[in-house]
């Protein structure tokens, strides 16, 4: 199966307003046909001069990158191949160079946006299946693979909440990686307030982009909750999940009927 016609209209989100905090995650959206499906994209073509830390499935790891795709699929989603269908997509929206691809079940025409001191952070929040980082270990990733194998429900609705964060300054490789646990801190606190009895889910993924250096100043050294752009990056990423987290709550109750 592959990738069918795509829309390049890059309409903005409708729920993200064009605000002045606004700066640096210039986000889109694209639609593609597959597989008898419309499908949404997130789309943030930033361009160069980015250093990115991720855990997506297309780009994950740290480097120079370029773009970010948030790349929404049908909730029984089993192709096996999703860092090229990821990239596949990616080449179809017309982004170019080495990107980070990430997938979701969620509606990503539902993103939430927050800003905070300059950091920007965008999250598409989809938890229908709550999940506690540490548990029993018949949860265990090798026990969902025999569910898949034998047609078993385990994968087929996998609530996700993927984040994407933007710094307006570089910062060391230390802090970084202190700024990512710094992040995932928050969208535990988030989901959390938002009543939800979990860590996340069993296929969040996050994306923190910022500034490369340029030799005309140090990067930042720290990225913990109580430094500067730790901080900033612990209150965008709590009130983007956040917002998030209670819209879907709110639809769940919907779908309800409560």
């Amino acid at each position: 199966m592959h990738v069918g016609d795509i829309f390049t209209d890059r309409a903005g989100l409708p729920d993200l307003p064009d605000l002045p905090d606004r700066r640096l995650l210039d986000t889109s959206l694209v639609h593609r046909r597959e597989g008898g499906h419309r499908l949404p994209a997130l789309v943030w073509d930033a361009g160069p001069g980015w250093r990115m830390l991720s855990s997506g499935v297309l780009g994950g790891g740290l480097g120079s990158r370029s773009y970010v795709v948030n790349a929404q699929v049908p909730g029984g989603y089993r192709r096996t191949d999703p860092r090229d269908h990821l990239a596949e997509i990616a080449r179809a929206a017309g982004l170019r160079g080495h990107g980070v691809g990430l997938m979701t079940a969620a509606d990503v025409t539902n993103a939430a946006f927050a800003a905070d001191g300059g950091v920007e952070a965008v999250a598409t929040v989809g938890i229908g299946r709550p999940t506690w980082a540490a548990a029993p270990s018949d949860l265990d990733e090798a026990r969902l693979g025999h569910a898949r194998a034998a047609g078993g429900t385990e994968s087929i609705r996998p609530g996700t909440i993927n984040i994407i964060v933007a710094v307006p300054v570089p910062l060391s490789d230390a802090a970084l990686v202190n700024a990512l646990s710094t992040a995932t801190e928050a969208k535990v606190q988030a989901v959390m307030e938002a009543g939800f009895a979990c860590t996340g889910t069993a296929s969040d993924a996050i994306c923190l982009a910022v500034r490369s250096e340029t030799g005309t100043e140090p990067p930042a050294s720290f990225g913990g909750p109580r430094s500067r752009w730790g901080a900033r990056i612990a209150r965008a990423v709590h009130a983007a999940v956040r917002t998030g987290a209670l819209r879907d709550a709110r639809r769940t109750t919907t779908a309800r009927g409560l």
